[in-house]
């Protein structure tokens, strides 16, 4: 699985809406700073937030972007498929819609549980999670594990 700078800026910007959800609305400069996002990328990326239901934008002086729900409400999952459509996919189509004859066959489960273990955890993590460096604890303990950190 890969994230795309898309979807990782789309959740750093989300994050830092969390973070600021009691101080008003933020400016999309603001949070291209704060995070280091290209600012017109950023706008893109908002926009289909708001499209997707997760941010409100105000406009005018006071105006910006906030979260449009609390952000414990708010998966990290929900984030990446407002911006990048379906968590997991294969080729671009999505694992129910495959088929695999042969030796091959095998792989249409294995992808589904793939996709089951990714939606397990950003489904299972809250902005407010992640803001708050408070991650579930099943999550922490697989980040935890020996071999987490490197790559084979």
């Amino acid at each position: 699985m890969r994230i795309s700078a898309r979807a990782d800026y789309a959740v750093r910007a989300a994050l830092q809406l969390a973070a600021s959800q009691d101080d008003g609305p933020v400016k999309a400069e603001a949070i291209a700073d704060a995070q280091d996002i290209p600012h017109k990328f950023l706008e893109g990326i908002l926009n289909d937030m708001r499209r997707g239901g997760l941010v409100l934008s105000q406009r005018g002086g006071n105006g910006g972007y906030r979260l449009a729900k609390p952000a414990q409400s708010i998966s990290i999952a929900d984030v990446i498929r407002v911006v990048d459509g379906p968590l997991v996919s294969v080729r671009g189509v999505r694992p129910p819609d495959l088929s695999y004859t042969g030796p091959a066959q095998a792989l249409l489960p294995l992808w589904i549980a793939l996709r089951a273990n990714v939606r397990e955890i950003l489904d299972g993590v809250s902005l407010a999670d992640v803001s708050s460096s408070d991650l579930p604890a099943d999550v922490s303990a697989l980040a935890d594990t020996p071999g987490a950190w490197t790559n084979p």
